[in-house]
């Protein structure tokens, strides 16, 4: 027997709260239709100012919680769902824009496998979500797709259905209205089973209490700090394979050029060739920087999450196993450009012509040197993973 505990988070909704109250109780009998013979339906009135708990109170089958004072969006979802009992738990919001009748869909599609359910309105036929408002949520679920390497097209929708279980994985929750889409972004790289329900979306019932630009920087801060808590080298390698990838082209316009039988930078030229080594050098120590934060961040998980910069291995050994070797050919290169442009400026070589080659070869020492730095790092973190590793093993038997 399962049962489907519905929480319902509420902040001045007078409006439309008793509507959307009486639609949920109405969907008890589809609901024994998928498997769910029971259903709880929890009401958090948020700090409300206006009648929100009196109308709840007045309605039989709900159970009301309340805030003394404001909390948050996400406050209010998380206290419903610790005081929800079913073995699925699902929730929408309380301004009449999500349809309760598809909540018997999302519950078959949980207990047919999936560990959470969401309502996606980006897929849906009939959707009247404001064009900014799918604007962002269009770029924000893009963000989550790409960063998480599984397609999602909806990461900000306020109805959904998961499992109980689930709460282990993805918490800790936000207060506020990022709630949702950290939720998705949390379960994508905890391994939680994922799956989108096309509904339908309204016209919300009273004002709107989303702010497009203070929220969506919100959403963007919280996405790309969740990300990095989970696998760094997704981002800060993208980073720095950008950055050197602005260096090896610039690196290659110049050789072109200096083919060409063009010798004097101008300033464009010399603008162009500070950016190449800037990049240059920023982008490898960003690259590594990610790929040791990554290991940080598997030693403190006792369970496997999802990491890596392409999702899947490319080089075996792994890259990093590499940096050493890389890193002292960058040093012994860059020591043999500086050290034969010095002989030539001994010889009588004007520094104009020698400048650009002692630049070159100082950026080469600088990312040899940060290669080998972090090979070392690197080795030392795994040893001590691997210590671990042995050490819960030997007292485990």
């Amino acid at each position: 027997m399962s049962t489907l505990s519905i929480v319902i988070p509420a902040y001045n909704e007078e409006d439309g709260v008793a509507e959307i109250i009486h639609r949920v109780l109405a969907v008890k009998e589809d609901l024994i239709n998928v498997g769910v013979l029971g259903m709880e339906l929890i009401v958090v009135d948020d700090g409300s100012r206006d009648k929100t708990a009196q109308i709840t109170r007045g309605v039989d089958g709900v159970k009301l919680i309340r805030h003394p004072n404001n909390r948050g969006y996400g406050a209010a979802l998380k206290t419903g769902f610790s005081q929800a009992k079913g073995e699925l738990i699902g929730f929408l919001d309380a301004d009449g824009t999500y349809p309760p009748e598809y909540f018997p869909q999302l519950c078959k599609e949980a207990l047919d496998g999936g560990d959470l359910v969401i309502g996606t309105r980006m897929a849906g036929a009939d959707t009247k979500m404001p064009l900014v408002r799918r604007i962002g949520n269009m770029f924000f679920a893009g963000m989550i797709s790409l960063l998480g390497r599984q397609r999602v097209t909806d990461s900000a929708s306020g109805m959904r259905v998961f499992k109980r279980e689930v709460l282990e994985k993805v918490y800790p929750l936000p207060d506020g209205l990022n709630l949702t889409p950290i939720m998705s972004t949390r379960a994508i790289h905890e391994g939680v089973k994922l799956v989108e329900v096309p509904i339908p979306y309204s016209e919300r019932v009273g004002p709107s209490k989303l702010s497009a630009f203070r929220d969506g920087s919100i959403y963007l801060q919280s996405i790309t700090w969740t990300v990095l808590t989970y696998n760094p080298v997704r981002i800060l390698g993208m980073i720095g394979l950008g950055g050197m990838a602005v260096a090896g082209l610039i690196a290659l316009g110049i050789i072109i050029a200096r083919l060409s039988g063009i010798t004097y930078l101008g300033p464009w030229g010399v603008a162009a060739l500070f950016t190449g080594i800037l990049s240059g050098v920023a982008g490898v120590s960003i690259f590594s920087l990610g790929v040791t934060f990554n290991y940080l961040v598997s030693l403190f998980y006792k369970q496997p999450i999802r990491q890596g910069l392409f999702g899947r291995p490319i080089f075996s050994p792994p890259l990093d196993h590499h940096f050493w070797w890389m890193g002292i050919l960058a040093v012994v290169g860059g020591l043999g450009v500086a050290g034969v442009s010095l002989t030539l400026g001994l010889r009588g070589w004007e520094i104009t012509r020698l400048w650009f080659y002692l630049l070159g070869g100082a950026m080469f020492i600088l990312v040899g040197f940060q290669l080998i730095m972090s090979w070392i790092i690197l080795r030392v973190l795994d040893d001590l993973s691997q210590r671990e590793i042995l050490v819960e093993k030997d007292l485990n038997g």
